[in-house]
């Protein structure tokens, strides 16, 4: 780790974090221009991506996480972060072996013929090395970092601390995030991914889930040897999904390896139960009979049973281009605010569903991603907190099957892989197909005469928490931002007291620190307080 140090870490990402604060505060006072503001946001993200590879641990993976936020964070400071990827150099084997003999508690020769000191592979929180059972079987050892626990504690005290500066003080984004609930999910996530026995588990669920489909491999575990700091898995040996080249050299297509990997994860995304919350081209690999190899279970993520029914009614409607249900699933799911009009969402639904692979050739692949997070920011979409990892894990598939088979449509792809996973589902096939039979015309007709008898209400509804949105809103921000900025006066006028030794300068600006202190923090809890009223009415 470059920089393990606690005080620098924490004196480095503070600074970092403040400056670009003031940064952003100057810039909405000065009210700067949109260009002004580009150029602002790529700086922001250049030096937060600089910061991040000095000192790696947790904050790569933070920066991995933003990077996928392009619903809350601007274009300028995505294109800075996007391609993050969490390679560190490996650690010096004299430490590991260390780790190795205080976990087992004798030397790693009485379990092992040999073990590599390179690492085979290397990230901020654990590295792998390959070894030789006594019975000649070859294994993978991962083991945790030294020193990676404290190094993480400190992260998190770290992001705290931002987190409660942000939570106070920084306008709240288009769609109400919860600054807390993701830092608690992301504390979740690292913790989990920091306990290998945890790590283990999720092996062994995954072992358990897949072990009727043949066309998936994940690898077995040394239950005996592996501790909360080091785990002992199978060594599996397969083709990287980037060398396409290799994989052009095996009996299996690539349309049926694209098909294998929807296989793999639809269930996971569509079933109660964990996921694989980061399934990048390093975690999934193909043997040479074709098989998808899953990899690294550090980072798991879970969906409960109602989301579960919402994302297979969704999928249903998609499929049977019912945009209308699948625009309700998205306000049920929490992706669409109350403000969101239903018919818009339903056209840019149908364009999305009816692009085909010639267009997207003929597109700039850049400009239209630019355009889309530009689209998402302007409307009233958001993802939920509770999605960003399936949102991360549907995403990066997404990816790696366009690049595994770029001439075919991805819907065309998954939609009979869906219809497979739709016969083997017993009484929730059902379900599912009733979903489908009301989408069609008949039932359409309906369900229009029904959503049309009940507009007035809706609208009313609508009407009215949209009124209080804005109107509240506003007034709280311009309160908010009004206080914070006398606040602010008020400290300068305390330093420019105490630098001319003016008593009455600096009594007065400790008064209008104080009053504007006391007003800001109760215009903060007038806010949470409304705001909360205003997602039970979202419920509602």
């Amino acid at each position: 780790m470059k920089t393990s140090n606690k005080l620098v870490r924490i004196s480095k990402v503070l600074s970092m974090f403040f400056v670009i604060f003031l940064q952003i505060y100057w810039y909405k006072i000065s009210r700067k221009s949109k260009a002004d503001w580009e150029k602002l946001w790529g700086s922001i993200g250049e030096r937060f991506r600089k910061t991040l590879f000095e000192l790696e641990g947790l904050l790569i993976k933070i920066g991995q996480i933003l990077s996928t936020r392009a619903d809350l964070l601007p274009d300028a400071f995505i294109r800075q972060i996007e391609d993050l990827t969490d390679k560190v150099p490996p650690s010096n084997w004299s430490e590991i072996e260390k780790i190795l003999e205080a976990e087992w508690g004798r030397s790693f020769h009485q379990n092992f013929l040999s073990i590599e000191q390179t690492a085979v592979a290397s990230a901020s929180i654990g590295e792998v090395y390959s070894g030789v059972l006594k019975d000649g079987t070859k294994v993978a050892i991962k083991v945790k970092r030294p020193s990676i626990d404290s190094i993480i504690k400190t992260d998190f005290r770290i992001l705290g601390i931002i987190i409660w500066f942000a939570d106070h003080f920084v306008p709240i984004p288009k769609g109400f995030i919860n600054f807390r609930v993701l830092f608690k999910e992301l504390k979740q996530v690292i913790e989990r991914e920091l306990d290998y026995s945890k790590e283990l588990d999720a092996i062994l669920f995954f072992r358990e889930r897949f072990k009727n489909m043949d066309t998936v491999q994940i690898p077995s575990v040394y239950s005996e040897m592996s501790t909360s700091n080091i785990l002992v898995m199978e060594w599996l040996e397969g083709i990287r999904l980037t060398n396409l080249e290799a994989l052009d050299q095996l009996t299996v297509s690539r349309q049926e390896l694209a098909q294998g990997l929807v296989k793999a994860f639809l269930p996971q995304w569509l079933e109660p139960g964990k996921f694989h919350a980061d399934p990048h081209p390093g975690n999934i690999l193909v043997s040479k009979d074709g098989k998808i190899i899953l990899l690294d279970f550090g980072m798991i993520g879970e969906i409960t049973k109602k989301d579960a029914d919402n994302f297979q009614i969704l999928i249903v409607s998609l499929l049977s281009k019912n945009y209308a249900k699948a625009v309700d699933c998205l306000y049920r799911l929490g992706f669409l605010l109350p403000e969101a009009e239903p018919s818009t969402i339903e056209r840019l639904l149908a364009e999305f569903i009816s692009f085909r692979p010639e267009q997207l050739k003929e597109m700039d692949l850049m400009a239209l991603k630019l355009e889309m997070n530009d689209m998402i920011q302007a409307l009233p979409i958001q993802v939920p907190t509770k999605f960003i990892f399936l949102g991360r894990s549907f995403m990066t598939i997404e990816g790696i099957i366009r690049h595994l088979a770029p001439e075919i449509e991805l819907i065309d792809i998954g939609k009979p892989v869906f219809m497979e996973w739709l016969t083997k589902q017993g009484n929730n096939k059902w379900s599912l197909v009733w979903q489908w039979i009301q989408s069609q015309p008949i039932f359409r007709i309906i369900y229009s005469a029904t959503e049309f008898l009940n507009a007035p209400q809706k609208l009313e509804r609508i009407k009215e928490i949209e009124q209080r949105r804005q109107f509240q809103f506003t007034i709280y921000e311009n309160n908010k931002k009004q206080l914070f900025q006398l606040v602010l006066f008020g400290l300068l006028g305390m330093v420019a007291g105490i630098y001319t030794s003016q008593t009455l300068i600096w009594k007065l600006s400790v008064g209008v620190t104080g009053v504007s202190l006391i007003g800001y923090f109760v215009c903060y809890y007038k806010l949470k307080k409304w705001m909360k009223y205003m997602h039970k009415k979202r419920r509602e």
